[in-house]
């Protein structure tokens, strides 16, 4: 270990050797290439066609992710800020994805254009989130997981309408470096060069930036112009290589993280080092995906390094405050039961629209008599599933917000349902054929080792609720990278488990609405006996302890039945529903105040709202079906947009 670090004070001997490994993989793939039975003219043309642009198109990609990622953590004084981070990527791949099925004309003469437009939206989307706050790191972060969420889940029901047509266009945006030309690396090579000579011309700025404002504005710099033109030179360097050669994650948080490291403290430093180092890590990276054989593409692979490496910034987060508490609601103008009572008919009429009315060829009709066994046979099932979901999601929720003490706390906002795909993968990966209730144990197994996870780093690193809800973040980072991974192979397990990342619930049958049922049935009614507990947690560990609660045993079994619940609810309608954000706090807003009232009133407000969800899915777009987790999300992202303007979780 001596060695190692002594090794990794010296920055010269780790980059001579990050390029002997580099050339010394490049070179084997070309030894494979030269040694295959294709004629050597053949083999010529991919050595200096393919192999060799592949390896400067990493190098050139490599190097414009660094140094804008570099440029991102200097103006929003962020050092888990980039292009991955922001949803600028996310925002590119549903840009080119929405114009390839309904503009491709677009794609053959705009592509760069198109490109550009959703990776600037993305990111004016969380600069507009974020701009109350200053730009601070939990609500940089949050808002551009919500971004990338969103972004994902609309991209995935574009694959699954358009099927193998648009598969392709998820393997490449999982990064795929193969090339067939010099083309995309001279174009990349132009942008970064004058990306690299603004950076120079910007060095005095960006030093100043890093002050105060009003220190800055005194020494001359309009911060707000300079902020926007740094960020502007930022973003266009990032939207460019996701144009070229698809989404390549992580490279500009490792690199200039990488950099200071290694001993760069001025910025004149990280923004040279960076670059060199984002085209190292991208070039080796690449070159170990080639020297495995493996066709999962390199994008997927750097992803896999944004879980550890957020873990290991979270740390490193300047002047560290708690979070504000959620602003205190207005005393009800109902009691709880008869609130309970308008929440359980809305559920009922829900429930009852769902069954009866629906659209079809002739329009508007109500189904009745024969017609209703007819098409209850599939609504049903539907409607079932889609109101044990919600209420055990919103069950999670509240469990989850009263044990972190946390209003964002939710089991999509900390990863929990990304972990329960992870544990549907592996069993969808080792078992041919599963049975749902394998499906249904696999899943909850993976929300149960992620909760886990993310309680533990919690408590190893005595981070308050904030950070928190940012391991939550970087272990669901490393999660749905791995399931992007996956679903690159382009295995028949890909596609199930891409419907089950959109939420797509057309497949159902009466069987998945039992188990659902049952599985609510048994997870709900105990959670009622916690009450006490439930009150108690939110005061800290010493207020319990004086009140003779054992935190941790209590803490133990709440996680446990979160983990139960949001896999039990995760395997039918997908990660994506917001339910466990929104139905707490509308249950609070709606008079539901103490821990028992709470969760009855998030659990019929949960359930309701999937009900309605489902109903809209189904006849908005008629005759095509939106999956229910997808069109959930697109519900649950503006409240949680709303959340982050009022400044709950700001810091």
């Amino acid at each position: 270990m001596a060695e190692v670090r002594r090794l990794f004070r010296r920055p010269g001997a780790v980059l001579a050797l990050a390029v002997v490994l580099g050339a010394g993989l490049t070179l084997l793939a070309a030894f494979r290439l030269m040694g295959s039975d294709r004629p050597p003219a053949i083999n010529g043309l991919l050595l200096y066609q393919s192999l060799l642009p592949r390896a400067a198109v990493a190098i050139a990609a490599g190097a414009s992710l660094a140094l804008s990622g570099a440029l991102f953590q200097r103006v929003l004084r962020n050092p888990i800020a980039e292009p991955s981070t922001l949803g600028i990527a996310s925002g590119v791949q549903l840009a080119l994805g929405l114009a390839t099925v309904y503009a491709p004309a677009l794609m053959a003469t705009s592509r760069e254009w198109v490109g550009l437009g959703g990776g600037f939206g993305a990111f004016l989307l969380v600069l507009a989130l974020t701009s109350r706050g200053g730009f601070n790191p939990v609500s940089v972060v949050l808002s551009g997981m919500l971004v990338s969420l969103t972004a994902g889940a609309l991209g995935a029901a574009l694959i699954l309408a358009n099927g193998d047509y648009m598969m392709s266009l998820f393997i490449w945006g999982g990064g795929s470096l193969i090339q067939d030309s010099w083309a995309p690396t001279l174009t990349i090579l132009a942008r970064l060069g004058i990306a690299g000579v603004a950076s120079a011309l910007l060095l005095r700025p960006l030093a100043i930036l890093a002050l105060d404002e009003s220190s800055a504005r005194s020494l001359g710099v309009g911060v707000a112009a300079m902020r926007f033109l740094v960020l502007v030179v930022a973003v266009w360097l990032a939207v460019g290589v996701s144009v070229e050669v698809g989404l390549i994650g992580f490279v500009g948080l490792a690199a200039p993280a990488l950099a200071r490291a290694l001993g760069a403290r001025s910025q004149k430093a990280v923004l040279l080092t960076s670059p060199v180092l984002g085209g190292l890590i991208l070039w080796v990276t690449d070159g170990l995906v080639q020297a495995s054989g493996s066709d999962v593409p390199t994008g997927a692979v750097t992803a896999l390094l944004g879980g550890p490496l957020l873990l290991w910034l979270l740390p490193r987060l300047t002047r560290p405050r708690p979070l504000e508490p959620e602003a205190p609601v207005a005393a009800p103008r109902m009691r709880p039961g008869k609130a309970a009572l308008i929440v359980g008919a809305a559920l009922v009429l829900a429930a009852a629209l769902g069954l009866l009315l629906g659209k079809g060829p002739d329009g508007w009709s109500l189904a009745l008599g024969s017609h209703l066994a007819e098409f209850a046979a599939w609504r049903l099932p539907r409607i079932v599933i889609a109101a044990t979901s919600g209420a055990m999601l919103a069950a999670a929720g509240v469990l989850l917000q009263r044990i972190t003490a946390n209003p964002l706390a939710s089991p999509e906002v900390l990863g929990i349902a990304t972990g329960s795909g992870l544990g549907l993968a592996a069993v969808l990966l080792t078992v041919t054929a599963p049975s749902r209730e394998l499906q249904l144990l696999g899943a909850v197994v993976g929300a149960g080792v992620t909760l886990l996870a993310i309680l533990a780093i919690a408590v190893r690193g005595h981070y308050g609720p904030e950070r928190l809800l940012l391991g939550g973040i970087a272990v669901s980072s490393l999660g749905g990278s791995v399931i992007t991974v996956l679903i690159a192979t382009g295995k028949p397990e890909a596609f199930q488990l891409l419907g089950w990342f959109s939420g797509s619930t057309n497949a159902v049958l009466p069987r998945d609405a039992v188990i659902s049922a049952v599985a609510a049935c048994l997870l709900l009614p105990p959670l009622f006996v916690f009450g006490r507990w439930l009150s108690i947690l939110p005061l800290g560990p010493a207020t319990g302890s004086a009140l003779g609660l054992n935190a941790g045993r209590a803490s133990l079994w709440l996680v446990l039945f979160a983990a139960l619940l949001t896999g039990a609810a995760a395997v039918f309608v997908g990660p994506l529903s917001f339910v466990g954000l929104m139905a707490p706090h509308l249950a609070r807003h709606a008079g539901f105040r103490r821990p028992r009232e709470q969760l009855a009133g998030a659990v019929l407000i949960g359930a309701t709202l999937l009900v309605i969800a489902d109903w809209l899915a189904r006849m908005l777009t008629f005759p095509y079906q939106l999956p229910l987790g997808l069109f959930a999300s697109l519900i649950g992202g503006p409240y949680l947009v709303w959340l982050l303007r009022r400044g709950v979780g700001r810091n």
